[in-house]
């Protein structure tokens, strides 16, 4: 090949995989909420899995996506493993779409895609418009690189070196599934790599060669595609838990599995037909002709998108009744127990970044474990003081660390996903989750500065009269009460009982200030101690903050139902 022709080639690669990864973040920031809801329910139910995982794939355009994505979700034990199997199987089947597009061919139609895509992402204001807009902008993108490609390869079609080469994965098919294997592993995208071998085809490559059907040809190069695919999540398990790399590896193995069955049930029919294949015939028949250089043709395009599909919907269908017994064998090569939770993070993953909809949902779910750690904390912190337990007290000072630590870890995940393209409701999503969390760390600090009045008190052996403790037990109750209305506010969105706590939080400022009145009359009366009184009015301050900082989490929540 000239410098030229691989200039073309390479361009065109690289136009192919910018147009598909435009499409696949103009459908994902316009599914937003759509995909988070159809993984939100996944249960052991792995044919639901399967869907999931197809109209996930579909949407997101790469298997490999979905499966990283899926892998994340594992580590952040979200997903166990037949789970995972079951949207992986789906993810395999919804890769096949871009394929299908692929063979299309309507490349006269990109200038007007990429016309009508620009403008709309351009000068729309809409931010919906903008993301349909770079939908279609990448559509035509995409197959101005799939034409950039063919035409670069149009001089191999007469090329012996090339015809030979390809002639020997007929003979040798395991040389064919080694090639697809290293130039997918290489590209990192078996959608890219597939998208290569179309355009190879568009160009009549598989088509000049006498004698050799071109499904011979290509079919083993697009299985060891479908293996190759597999590296990407390999690659992504490394130094994840020990069942987020038995995912990646029940991954690999369902394509080698399948590529060994469908070449083997290829051979035999060719062996039992005396050369002939129904399998290849009945791909042909539904892929129809094209028009190459004047001349009608078998459309090779199509038959590798329909070769591809068939080959992904028969491996689910052969593999979905043995996925416990895949699942087992994962656990047999890779044997080992999960950690136990240290209180790190637990719903976040980089891997989830892919999807920015979902690791927006998944970044709410940490927080809310933040925030049933702050309650917890808060808990702990109050019964230290009544019972003068010394050992409640060191547990709050420990817990408050991995408190402070998940505010950094969760920012920090924030940070590298306002990067994203994020819907509005996302952007905004965001924004207040920044906010929330430093509430819910300033709910911590407060419950660690009632721990240590707890400590002073144990120390100093410090006594209050039944009457103030039943005080700040009467305020206490009703400022757990709204800490834990605004954290389930969080977690289900649930706005009308948002809306409740503003309510409750004008009725603890109420009753603050008649416990603060009371107090300061005992003292006045001299009928409770100077340093008891200190402390009382301290008890007072912070679990009336606490309050405060629970009614800020409850106003994100509001903000949010406006959308």
């Amino acid at each position: 090949m000239t410098m030229e022709m691989l200039i073309s080639l390479f361009g065109g690669l690289g136009l192919f995989i910018y147009g598909m990864n435009m499409m696949s973040d103009g459908l994902k920031t316009i599914a937003g909420d759509r995909m988070k809801r159809l993984l939100e329910i996944l249960t052991n139910n792995r044919f639901l899995g399967i869907l999931v995982g197809t109209v996930v794939t579909m949407i997101v355009q790469s298997s490999s996506t979905t499966t990283v994505m899926v892998v994340g979700f594992v580590n952040a034990g979200l997903m166990n493993l037949l789970q995972a199997i079951g949207v992986i199987m789906g993810a395999n089947i919804g890769t096949t779409i871009t394929a299908q597009m692929v063979a299309l061919q309507v490349t006269k139609l990109a200038p007007i895609a990429i016309t009508i895509g620009a403008g709309m992402f351009l000068f729309a204001k809409k931010k919906k418009t903008k993301h349909i807009g770079s939908v279609i902008l990448g559509f035509g993108i995409l197959f101005t690189g799939i034409d950039f490609m063919s035409n670069a390869m149009k001089p191999l079609r007469d090329h012996e070196g090339f015809k030979a080469m390809l002639v020997s994965f007929s003979s040798n098919p395991i040389l064919g599934v080694l090639a697809g294997f290293a130039l997918t592993a290489i590209i990192q995208s078996s959608s890219a790599s597939i998208g290569l071998l179309q355009a190879l085809a568009i160009s009549g490559a598989f088509s000049n060669i006498p004698g050799v059907s071109p499904l011979d040809l290509v079919v083993p190069i697009l299985l060891g595609e479908n293996i190759g695919t597999c590296v990407t999540a390999v690659l992504s398990s490394i130094g994840a838990s020990i069942n987020a790399k038995r995912t990646a590896f029940v991954h690999f193995t369902m394509k080698v599995i399948g590529t060994l069955w469908f070449l083997i049930l290829l051979g035999l029919t060719s062996l039992i037909f005396k050369g002939a294949n129904p399998i290849y015939d009945f791909i042909i028949s539904i892929s129809g002709t094209t028009m190459l250089e004047g001349q009608m043709v078998p459309n090779v395009s199509r038959e590798i998108a329909n070769t591809h599909t068939l080959f992904n919907i028969l491996n689910t269908i052969v593999l979905f009744p043995f996925a416990p017994a895949l699942a087992s064998l994962a656990e047999r090569v890779m044997p080992g127990k999960e950690e136990e939770d240290k209180g790190g993070l637990k719903f976040l993953d980089e891997r989830i970044l892919e999807n920015p909809a979902i690791a927006a949902g998944q970044a709410v779910k940490e927080t809310v474990r933040m925030g049933q750690f702050a309650i917890e904390n808060l808990g702990n912190a109050l019964k230290a003081f009544y019972d003068k337990d010394e050992v409640l007290v060191e547990k709050v000072f420990a817990k408050e660390k991995v408190i402070n630590q998940l505010e950094k870890d969760i920012t920090q995940y924030l940070v590298a996903l306002s990067n994203a393209n994020l819907s509005e409701v996302d952007d905004t999503r965001i924004t207040n989750l920044y906010h929330t969390i430093n509430d819910v760390e300033r709910i911590g600090d407060h419950s660690e500065n009632l721990v240590e009045l707890a400590q002073y008190r144990i120390e100093n052996n410090v006594n209050l009269s039944d009457i103030a403790i039943g005080e700040l037990m009467e305020m206490a109750d009703k400022v757990n009460s709204i800490v834990q209305d605004a954290i389930s506010a969080l977690d289900r969105d649930d706005i009308e009982l948002a809306e409740t706590i503003n309510k409750q939080e004008e009725e603890i400022d109420q009753l603050e200030e008649i416990l603060r009145a009371r107090h300061i009359k005992r003292l006045n009366e001299q009928s409770c101690h100077p340093s008891s009184g200190v402390i009382f009015l301290d008890m007072l301050s912070n679990l009336e903050r606490i309050a405060d900082h629970a009614t800020n989490i409850s106003k994100s929540v509001l903000d949010l139902g406006e959308f």
